[in-house]
């Protein structure tokens, strides 16, 4: 039976006593260990070789299955000990170099693994060795060739890595002590030590070729294992990056979203989510996943994301953003396909549009908590050509929460995709059985279920949307005739409508902004101008017309007449901007109210 004998620290996070215990207690059944040259007849020296090429083929095939650096070195230990050594010791450098970097040699070894049998327990050895540079240790890892403890010079090299209680004086008569460098591909990982107590045979040269093809695949196996955890470190960070670092705070809408990658692949997917202000205060939801795991995908997905962006800022309605986003998906001219649902809500007519290319339905819990699939005719993927989306009009009363989620949700191999949508339905109802309805982020947590810390082959996304609308009276809105008289006409309903606001502070800045945005959109509309003033937490106003001339800030001359009005509001205004609608544009600027204003 084997035991480990605690260790020092290691990379990855685990603790690498606990991983001896977890490997001590699935150890399978070995083969006989590798005999020494000598313990048999000469006659036997051939199946004593045989069996020594039976135990090298499945050590190293052992270590070669390990894909991180814990089961590396995990099956390292349990190939070796007790088959072939009693105890084995691995040091590797800290940091590890991975793949071609170029850079000096890390200054400290660390203790990572110690695996022992229960007897002939070696003295401690420090978790922390710090190579003297051009020392003995130092050169003997460049050097690169397993040696014996009693080698010459080999003395001052077990010394510096070990304690003098390792010294080949210290330990039983024979070669009880081997030293492998681990060399991966470009660099010296590290060393490999192996020892024998005094109740077996001592090491023999053949022993040294095993310990040496040890070391040489444990070594590959550590390479691969840092490579493949940089793969996807990366690929996890080039994920991340294209989702929205954070979501924004709309009036009249909460929002919370879950990212989880896949357990199973380092490769990034094309799962993506993303939600768009739009002007009046309306908020694009978008949830889509592209098909496979590659960074084809993953690029194909930050390219439909990006389009999407784009859409959407033209104010075109969902199933017009899903026509021309299927365009453009030809235009790449891939195989990949993709599925997106893009919802558009309004919380002034606590409205939501909604248009499904090959995607999941959403669900929405109404406020009595009541949750509803919610039956959105499904268009063809993106990609897949021949258009034909509609969009559906959906009522989304003050209360009610709209969630959109990706596949890897609810698809599973116990059950079907329908099966899976309404366990979640059922699962999202009960979270919400309570008086109070839960905070998004635990209506989350609630549809996450037990995926948060499971096993999952494919991504998942999640989209929730509380619905909070606007109510009437912060809203004002009107149709305004292009003509000289309009400014005016539109500083008097400003004016009257803050006073009723109780924003007395704010009428005079915010007709004289008015005044000057109603008067450019004058001079280009051809049909009535849209005025809006919407009372959130800030005070916005909308200057709407059909013109697609988005105004721009420019330096007036002294002669010019007019130029100054964009200075004007730039100045006064906390924010200002202007989009391009596929109808005209909208011209916008928000005021901080006062701290005294009404609620």
């Amino acid at each position: 039976m084997t035991k480990r004998l605690g260790s020092g620290k290691r990379t990855g996070g685990k603790a690498a006593g606990a991983r001896g215990r977890a490997a001590a207690s699935r150890r399978p059944t070995r083969s006989a260990p590798p005999p020494a040259s000598g313990d048999r007849p000469d006659e036997g020296r051939t199946e004593a070789q045989t069996d020594r090429l039976r135990y090298l083929d499945a050590a190293t095939r052992s270590i070669a299955r390990g894909m991180d650096l814990d089961e590396t070195l995990s099956e390292l230990c349990r190939a070796a000990v007790p088959a072939f050594a009693d105890t084995a010791l691995v040091h590797l450098y800290d940091p590890l170099p991975v793949g071609d970097e170029t850079g000096p040699v890390p200054g400290v070894l660390r203790l990572l693994t110690t695996e022992q049998t229960s007897s002939d327990a070696p003295a401690a050895v420090a978790e922390a060795v710090h190579p003297a540079v051009g020392g003995p240790l130092a050169t003997r890892l460049r050097d690169g060739r397993p040696i014996f403890g009693d080698a010459p010079h080999a003395a001052a090299t077990v010394t510096e890595l070990l304690g003098a209680a390792h010294a080949p004086g210290a330990l039983p008569p024979g070669r009880r002590l081997i030293l492998a460098p681990l060399h991966g591909r470009s660099h010296v990982l590290g060393s490999v030590t192996l020892l024998r107590g005094a109740g077996r045979p001592g090491f023999t040269d053949d022993d040294l070729l095993v310990a040496s093809q040890l070391a040489t695949h444990t070594a590959l196996g550590i390479d691969k294992a840092m490579l493949y955890a940089r793969e996807a470190s990366v690929a996890d960070a080039l994920q991340r990056t294209m989702l929205p670092p954070s979501l924004p705070e709309p009036p009249g809408v909460r929002l919370a979203s879950r990212y989880l990658p896949a357990s199973r692949t380092a490769q990034v997917g094309g799962d993506w989510y993303d939600t768009i202000p739009l002007p009046g205060n309306r908020v694009a939801l978008v949830i889509g996943d592209v098909m496979g795991h590659s960074m084809t995908s993953a690029a194909i997905m930050g390219q439909l994301r990006t389009t999407v962006q784009t859409l959407a800022l033209l104010d075109l309605p969902p199933d017009e953003v899903l026509h021309h986003l299927d365009e453009q998906a030809e235009r790449l001219g891939t195989e990949h396909t993709a599925t997106c649902l893009y919802a558009l809500y309004d919380p002034v007519l606590q409205r939501l549009l909604v248009s499904n290319a090959g995607h999941l339905p959403p669900v929405l819990l109404h406020p009595d908590g009541h949750g509803e699939i919610l039956s959105v005719p499904p268009g063809a993927p993106i990609g897949v050509g021949g258009g034909g989306f509609e969009a559906t009009e959906i009522h989304a009363p003050a209360g009610a929460t709209l969630l959109l989620y990706t596949d890897g949700l609810v698809e599973s191999r116990d059950f079907d995709v329908l099966t899976g949508i309404e366990i979640l339905r059922a699962r999202l109802q009960s979270a919400t059985a309570g008086a109070a309805p839960p905070a998004l982020e635990t209506l989350c947590d609630a549809a996450l279920g037990t995926l948060g810390g499971g096993e999952r082959d494919d991504d998942v996304a999640l989209l929730a949307a509380r619905f909070e609308g606007l109510l009437p009276e912060t809203v004002a809105y009107w149709y305004l005739a292009p003509r000289p008289q309009t400014a005016g006409q539109a500083r008097r309903l400003t004016r009257r409508t803050l006073g009723r606001w109780g924003l007395d502070s704010l009428i005079e800045s915010t007709e004289l902004m008015v005044s000057e945005v109603v008067a450019n959109a004058v001079r280009f509309a051809t049909r009535p101008i849209t005025l809006r003033l919407l009372r959130t937490d800030v005070l916005r106003c909308e200057v709407g017309d059909d013109s697609p001339v988005v105004p721009r800030m420019r330096h007036a001359r002294l002669s010019d007449e007019g130029g100054r009005g964009l200075f004007l509001v730039d100045q006064v205004a906390q924010r200002w901007g202007a989009t391009r609608l596929s109808s005209g544009k909208v011209v916008w600027f928000e005021q901080f109210l006062p701290e005294d204003a009404p609620r």
